[in-house]
């Protein structure tokens, strides 16, 4: 091979306009309608624009995302698994139509492109779920982006670049297909073997890389994702900065690590086939593609979205389309009598092998406790370490939820001052009325702005929760949907404990000093929680409290035990 692999399509494409042109339209977008590009948009565009998405000139238009739904290829018969298309509000779908051209900006209102509107149209979700994804169960990720967070119409048309979206973090780490390619031509690299991960990588991961490559007489491009991948992994900069420490472990002139900017949607056998295309695009002739590969664990019955193979075979049907190589995962194991990594079906009878799941190191991880050399380089563990510490030096935050005057800032204060007591952190009460009176006090208490109050109290409590604290939350927070909300927002930053103090509505009644039940049943207040309006009990919380059968001291000591017992205090 002396040149190297074409990119999927034939051409690669570069959507960005000359300096002269993207200056012209910047002038003329000042007079365009603007849409603000959300954090998977961004993703998106940025791999639009730099031809890691070739042969998309933009935004799927309709015809392109009926066909890629219902059968993996664009209209004109290309293969390309995954929809991308523009996502909005009905708001601002009202306000354009077919063949208006608005301006694309990132959240600080930088433009990043302009798009001429092709198409126009609200999609069936359910079908594009089941289509793409292989499910309507909302436990898969990319299905919950799609129900909950995506807008209900899409817009699709072609792009013209004008700025590449900006990132301030590992800049010589972040290369575009065409920078990418350069690189491997000065090189002189021809063959590449490229691995996809969005995880930390420990010396498993290392062993199965190197021998990938040396199997395709191959060099090896290390191409982690940083964009946005399955939520409650490890932050891209601590997973860059151990992929860092890795790379000094292959030979010399062997290895590269690049960045890729992708918003993951964990989408199994169509995501294998798109991450193909994507390293095919940046000049990579193998990709390595993994058991499960991107996977979303298991769904709501409790069995995995799809099966082990599934990729694999998804990528070897399309293989001669692809054009790129596929090397399966093989299962690297440790066997200690040989104190060495080999391939699972090559370990002998008698031999002991050694293994720590993903689970397991990341409960040691929490709790402190060793994690093997034969598991992991020092280096690795030690930068998970310092990012990552051990529950008990972690923030978090206790959640309190139940009907008006259920008893919660009478608990939540009580525990407060316990904590306190303890020291070591600083703790916050936020507290229902408190929060109101400080941060909400233009809301009224419509469901829409009940919601807008509990995520703020649910962002804040994030801040601290990030930031080492403890942050102790006593709204009523009635719905269930946005108590998930705010648990997803803080979880995978230190701790969430939800307190159910599950305090019957006649005992509430009974306790009312304002008075405020007998105003809702006079109707005098209206969306009253429990009387006019539901509040809905949550299934499984970290701790229900019934204050008919204890005082607050003792519910406050409980929640003590259990903070214990979770590992959050000693």
């Amino acid at each position: 091979m002396t040149t190297l692999i074409a990119p999927h399509g034939g051409t690669l494409k570069n959507l960005y306009l000359t300096p002269e042109l993207a200056a012209a339209e910047k002038q003329k977008a000042k007079e365009l309608l603007s849409w603000d590009l959300d954090h998977r948009q961004l993703c998106d565009i940025e791999l639009l624009l730099n031809g890691a998405f070739s042969p998309l000139e933009g935004f799927l238009g309709r015809a392109d995302y009926d066909r890629v739904v219902s059968e993996m290829r664009l209209a004109d018969g290309t293969l390309w698994p995954m929809p991308i298309m523009l996502d909005v509000s009905e708001a601002f779908a009202a306000q354009v139509q077919v063949g208006a051209t608005i301006a694309l900006r990132d959240p600080e209102g930088v433009l990043i492109a302009t798009m001429e509107i092709a198409d126009l149209w609200t999609p069936d979700k359910a079908l594009e779920a089941q289509n793409v994804f292989g499910t309507t169960d909302e436990k898969h990720p990319g299905v919950a982006y799609l129900m909950r967070k995506a807008g209900p119409v899409y817009i699709g048309g072609k792009l013209k670049g004008v700025e590449e979206p900006m990132h301030y973090d590992f800049r010589s780490l972040r290369n575009s297909p065409a920078e990418m390619r350069a690189l491997f031509n000065k090189l002189g690299w021809r063959k590449i073997v490229a691995f996809q991960t969005r995880n930390p990588m420990h010396r498993a991961h290392q062993e199965l890389t190197f021998r990938a490559a040396k199997l395709a007489q191959a060099n090896l491009l290390i191409h982690p994702v940083v964009g946005m991948t399955k939520p409650g992994d490890i932050d891209h900069y601590s997973r860059v900065r151990c992929y860092e420490h890795l790379i000094k472990q292959y030979p010399e002139q062997s290895t590269m690590l690049s960045l890729l900017h992708l918003a993951m949607r964990m989408g199994g056998p169509r995501e294998a086939v798109w991450h193909a295309i994507i390293r095919k695009n940046h000049g990579c002739t193998h990709f390595i593609v993994g058991r499960d590969h991107a996977g979303p664990g298991k769904n709501s019955k409790g069995k995995d979205f799809y099966g082990p193979y599934d990729a694999q075979e998804m990528v070897a049907q399309y293989a001669e389309e692809l054009g790129i190589e596929m090397v399966p995962f093989q299962e690297m194991v440790y066997v200690e009598e040989l104190a060495e990594y080999v391939p699972q079906d090559e370990v002998k009878p008698g031999q002991t092998v050694l293994n720590i799941s993903g689970t397991e190191f990341r409960r040691r991880l929490m709790e402190g406790l060793e994690i093997p050399a034969w598991f992991s380089y020092p280096e690795v563990v030690a930068e998970l370490r310092r990012t990552h510490p051990p529950k008990h030096l972690q923030g978090f935050t206790v959640f309190f939820t139940g009907l008006s005057g259920s008893g919660k800032s009478t608990i939540a204060n009580a525990l407060m001052v316990k904590l306190m007591e303890l020291g070591g952190r600083r703790v916050t009460m936020l507290d229902g009325d408190l929060v109101r009176k400080n941060l909400s006090s233009e809301l009224g208490f419509s469901k829409e702005h009940r919601n807008i109050n509990i995520l703020r109290i649910g962002y804040v409590a994030s801040e601290i929760t990030k930031n080492g604290g403890i942050a102790i939350c006593a709204p009523i927070a009635p719905y269930t949907q946005t108590r998930k909300d705010v648990r997803d927002m803080i979880a995978p930053l230190g701790g969430f404990i939800e307190i159910h103090v599950a305090t019957t509505v006649e005992t509430c009644e009974q306790r009312d000093r304002k008075g405020l039940y007998a105003k809702a049943r006079a109707g005098i207040i209206k969306e009253f929680t429990g009387i006019s309006d539901p509040y809905e009990a949550p299934e499984n919380p970290e701790m229900k409290i019934q204050t008919e059968e204890c005082t607050p001291d003792e519910a406050a000591q409980r929640i003590l035990l259990k903070l214990e017992s979770l590992g959050y205090i000693r």
